[in-house]
């Protein structure tokens, strides 16, 4: 038979969590969704797949500000929770709006490789957050500015995919058309993702954080 102390152990990690940590994991569950949706549209061909898809994206958004909002109002800060609101973003604003991408056509070798550049701008600027938070904030409860623009602008990404999935511009007919590049096809929708992707890890452009 366990020992009372042994037994008290499991779970122990999940007994730990603040409220704002469980709404962190609403995001994370939204960007999983969203990429899962994408994976489906692509078998499925049903447009609301590809339109659900897109609207976990602002859903995440909807819990990645409410997780901060509930953190300060219980004075619940911690080193888990902020690795914890890195990781959903990286999945939601990173890994899901580039799924979705894919499954709207950005389906080129030059495509592929300004996705993958996308989302590891994501994880970089995010790493970056995490070790710089501290300094940024002055000893504030929360950071004056983003170093870089936050990766939850990729909403709006996600919001002209989803334009243009409503209109039937995905797929061959996706808008601009695409370019032959050397051995590859590009996309110019794809370069948006560059954009995006070059403006998080940018050093120079500073956001006021409201």
């Amino acid at each position: 038979m366990r020992s009372p102390d042994r037994v008290s152990r499991h779970f122990s990690m999940i007994r730990g969590f603040h409220l704002a940590d469980f709404i962190t994991l609403g995001n994370a569950a939204c960007g999983m969704l969203s990429v899962l949706l994408a994976m489906l549209y692509m078998t499925s061909g049903e447009l609301s797949h590809f339109l659900l898809s897109a609207a976990m994206t602002p859903l995440a958004f909807a819990f990645d500000i409410f997780d901060g909002k509930v953190a300060r109002w219980r004075h619940q800060h911690s080193p888990l929770g902020r690795e914890l609101d890195s990781l959903a973003d990286v999945i939601s604003f990173g890994v899901g709006p580039a799924a979705l991408g894919f499954a709207a056509g950005l389906q080129g070798g030059w495509d592929i490789v300004v996705l993958c550049y996308f989302v590891c701008c994501g994880v970089s600027r995010l790493a970056r957050y995490n070790v710089t938070a501290e300094a940024l904030s002055a000893g504030a409860d929360k950071v004056a500015y983003f170093e870089g623009a936050p990766i939850p602008t990729s909403v709006a990404i996600t919001a002209l995919l989803a334009l243009a999935g409503w209109q039937g511009a995905v797929g061959a007919q996706l808008w601009g058309g695409a370019w032959q590049l050397g051995p590859w096809l590009l996309h110019p929708m794809s370069l948006l993702f560059a954009l995006s992707g070059t403006a998080m890890i940018s050093k120079t452009l500073r956001i006021p954080k409201i």
